[in-house]
């Protein structure tokens, strides 16, 4: 592989990287079905037949924005919180991270996964395997920092990971929804508040809350 052909692939991974950037932005906004090589075209650039060369079809290009948005979401959720203690320490940092993700509006549209999830909820395919994957994932790492801490007793050991991350992830993505829909900025410090008392409930620490 010579020189040219090295600054050829380089440009064309900036480029590719840069219609996904403005795809999960629409996506998030309107839907992966909205999402068009034309609109993409407007905001990205490049044109239109430069996007279908990239990506073949509408498909692919849904499945790559899938991809692209769950490593925006990996960066901006779960890498901050790797520098806490596993467990429950882990777990709070992953929620106040979660929090400031979609408080700050990493996606215009609040959380990719909320607006797709929904898109897709009663379809079938490999764009609602791509989202439910990506949804597996989290739900189990947060499950699994609960069962860290069970282990550690940071949490009662009666507590049932499943139930402690699906009462969570209920709390965030009504947070979410609710700033959304009512422009209110006031539900993240509730969700905050009713997440640390679900904690406290299940025997944390409250100055590991904090």
């Amino acid at each position: 592989m010579n020189e040219s052909t090295d600054l050829r692939r380089a440009r064309g991974d900036r480029t590719r990287r840069a219609v996904l950037d403005s795809a999960v932005q629409e996506a998030s906004v309107s839907g992966l079905d909205a999402l068009s090589f034309g609109a993409l075209a407007a905001s990205a650039p490049v044109n239109k037949s430069a996007i279908a060369g990239l990506f073949g079809s509408k498909e692919k290009l849904q499945l790559a924005a899938v991809e692209r948005a769950t490593e925006i979401y990996t960066e901006h959720v779960i890498a901050p919180a790797r520098s806490a203690e596993r467990g429950l320490g882990r777990l709070w940092a992953l929620v106040q991270a979660w929090i400031e993700y979609s408080r700050s509006r990493v996606f215009r549209g609040g959380c990719f996964f909320r607006t797709v999830e929904v898109e897709f909820d009663m379809r079938g395919g490999a764009v609602r395997d791509a989202v439910v994957a990506a949804q597996r994932t989290w739900e189990s790492y947060v499950a699994h920092q609960v069962r860290t801490a069970v282990d550690a007793g940071q949490l009662d050991p009666g507590t049932d990971p499943a139930q402690v991350e699906f009462e969570i992830n209920a709390l965030l993505n009504a947070a979410n929804d609710r700033s959304l829909l009512l422009a209110d900025d006031g539900v993240y410090g509730r969700a905050e508040q009713a997440v640390r008392a679900l904690l406290a409930a299940h025997g944390a620490d409250p100055v590991a809350l904090r």
